[in-house]
């Protein structure tokens, strides 16, 4: 397995949002501000790593009948101790990611890594594979809370980067506004992809 080809699948190949189109609604819903993308980032990456490697080492276990219920029930309890957690260590955060923690468990990356890899292929291979994809999730939301944080509010990550007085575009913290950062950042992502072709 080579890592440096995984992590570029992961990273820009097979990126759930920029190139799958996956998990749209906590793309669009909490990527208001950088912090909130790389929070929702990371814990959808921490549920994604946990459920695969279980789902990797008791595949053989599960009966086909039941194999769709049955990851769902593993993705809901690391969403549970990521829920806990989050509002143990980070209330803040917690506060303002709310609902859209819990509704991980139904995020189509998350299931649909379970089921198109975890469940056919090696532990560790399904582990390597939850570290990637979870990075360019991470990557994704970071990377499109950034640019709506910097255009919206003019700062990152709370860092303020202009003055008091500059003007924003406070459409770009709004939900329109993730719809238009997203779409330039796709467009951005295929024209790069393209002209690597």
């Amino acid at each position: 397995m080579n890592l440096g080809k995984e992590f570029v699948r992961g990273l820009i190949k097979e990126n759930a949002v920029f190139v799958l189109l996956l998990g749209m609604c906590p793309t669009l819903a909490v990527t208001g501000t950088a912090i909130n993308g790389m929070g929702m980032g990371i814990a959808s990456a921490a549920v994604l790593v946990g459920s695969n490697f279980v789902i990797a080492s008791i595949k053989n276990l599960i009966p086909n009948k039941v194999r769709i219920p049955a990851f769902i029930v593993v993705i809901a309890s690391f969403v549970t101790i990521i829920d806990l957690t989050m509002e143990a260590y980070t209330p803040d955060l917690h506060v303002q990611l709310g609902i859209f923690i819990p509704l991980i468990v139904v995020n189509c990356v998350i299931l649909g890594r379970a089921e198109a890899f975890a469940s056919r292929n090696k532990l560790s291979a399904s582990v390597v594979d939850g570290i990637v994809m979870g990075l360019g999730f991470t990557f994704a939301l970071t990377l499109l809370g950034s640019v709506r944080e910097i255009l919206g509010l003019g700062s990152i990550f709370g860092i303020k980067l202009v003055s008091p007085d500059a003007s924003t575009v406070l459409l770009f913290v709004l939900p329109p506004g993730a719809f238009i950062a997203l779409g330039f950042l796709i467009a951005i992502v295929n024209r790069l992809q393209k002209s690597k072709a």
